[in-house]
């Protein structure tokens, strides 16, 4: 996901380096064409969201990307990976961003599984790996650090306070997020991509047709 939102930055001016990517992103789907995402019958009916970031991953700019996944019961069955609007001035500042952008998603997942007879009674909890930007996230005040921010990122606070939300940290090795952030070596790819539900067909247990 990370390395397709990569190379769409670059589609209206790619070169040779962009096509050496693109060919790797293809050697890889190539390699993985009995991957699939796994849903397990009967697990509990929870959403269940991630947050994180990188910090000025973009050479070009210096601006961030944003990534989160959201899972219901079993296996994520929404996520994305986008750059950031502004440059971020620290990493607390680029995971505020992030649990923001997150936040409006968890809303409206929301409203969507409330349609569909999934009323969710208690806060979605949003796991993010930065203490720093929690503690952002639960005041009330606009201090100095954080007076600079765009007024649409602070309405995550509101969230809170509603009960709509619960950001909960979580160690940066159990942050399923951070696939969406940034390149990892292959063994943090192959863990959080399980962790995810992503797996193989050939490993599932039972009847599965290719």
């Amino acid at each position: 996901m990370f390395a397709a939102s990569l190379l769409a930055r670059f589609m209206h001016c790619p070169t040779s380096k962009h096509l050496g990517t693109a060919k790797c992103v293809l050697r890889y789907v190539k390699g993985t064409l009995d991957y699939g995402l796994e849903y397990v019958k009967g697990k509990e009916a929870v959403l269940i969201g991630y947050c994180d970031s990188d910090w000025s991953g973009s050479v070009d700019d210096s601006k961030s990307t944003s990534g989160y996944a959201f899972s219901f019961g079993s296996g994520v069955f929404a996520w994305a990976s986008v750059k950031q609007n502004c440059v971020a001035l620290s990493t607390a500042e680029a995971e505020y961003i992030s649990a923001s952008e997150a936040t409006t998603q968890a809303i409206w997942l929301r409203f969507v599984l409330e349609d569909f007879g999934e009323l969710q009674t208690e806060a979605t909890p949003l796991h993010c790996d930065n203490i720093s930007a929690i503690a952002i996230t639960r005041n009330p005040v606009f201090h100095q650090k954080t007076k600079h921010i765009d007024r649409r990122y602070h309405f995550i606070k509101d969230a809170l306070q509603e009960g709509t939300v619960d950001l909960i940290y979580c160690p940066t090795n159990e942050q399923l997020a951070d696939i969406f952030t940034k390149a990892l070596a292959k063994d943090s790819l192959c863990y959080l991509r399980e962790k995810l539900g992503v797996k193989s067909a050939l490993n599932l247990k039972g009847s599965v047709e290719m």
